[in-house]
C-alpha cells in the first residue's frame, strides 16, 4: 500500500464534510427518529449528523469486516453489545457509515434494519464504485483508500 495516492481527511474537512452531507439529506425531506451509527467508522459521522438535524435518539451497531488495510474477513460480523431493536420497530432510521467500500457491511446492516422497520435510509462520508449498495446519501465519490482523520495514527498502547 506504500507509494499509492490516498484520499485523506482532516478533521477539518470532516466538518464540512458531514454538515454538506447533513444539508443533503434535510434537503431531500428526511427526518430520521433514530440516527445509527455502523461501529466503529461510523460513530464519528452519526454523532457529527445527529447533532446537525438535531436528532436525539441514537444507537450502535457493531460490525467488524475489515482487519488491515484493504485486508477483510471472509464476511462481515455483527458484535455484541447488540443493538435494542424493541427500541426501533416502526421508526424511520438513517444508518451512517464512514465509507461504502464493497457495501458488504451496509447491506447486512440494512438488511438487518428492514426486518424491524420499513424506512431505513443510508448516509456515508464516501462511496467507492464497487459498491453492491448505493447509499441514500453519500458525500463524495473515491476509487482510493481513505485515510480518515480518526483511524489513521497508530493506537496508543
Amino acid at each position: 500500500m506504500t507509494g499509492q495516492e490516498r484520499e485523506v481527511l482532516t478533521w477539518a474537512t470532516f466538518g464540512d464534510a458531514s454538515r454538506d452531507l447533513t444539508k443533503k439529506i434535510v434537503d431531500d425531506g428526511f427526518v430520521p427518529e433514530v440516527v445509527i451509527a455502523i461501529a466503529r467508522g461510523g460513530l464519528i459521522p452519526a454523532g457529527a449528523i445527529s447533532y446537525a438535524m438535531g436528532v436525539k435518539a441514537a444507537g450502535t451497531l457493531n460490525v467488524e469486516f475489515y482487519s488491515d488495510i484493504e485486508e477483510t474477513l471472509p464476511d462481515p460480523v455483527v458484535l455484541e453489545p447488540l443493538l435494542d431493536t424493541d427500541a426501533i420497530v416502526g421508526k424511520k432510521l438513517l444508518v451512517v457509515d464512514d465509507v461504502a467500500d464493497s457495501g458488504r457491511t451496509l447491506a447486512l446492516v440494512i438488511d438487518l434494519l428492514k426486518a424491524h422497520t420499513a424506512d431505513v435510509r443510508s448516509a456515508v462520508i464516501y462511496t467507492k464504485p464497487r459498491t453492491i449498495v448505493q447509499p441514500d446519501y453519500s458525500w463524495r465519490e473515491t476509487d482510493k483508500w481513505i485515510n480518515f482523520p480518526w483511524s489513521t495514527l497508530p493506537v496508543i498502547t
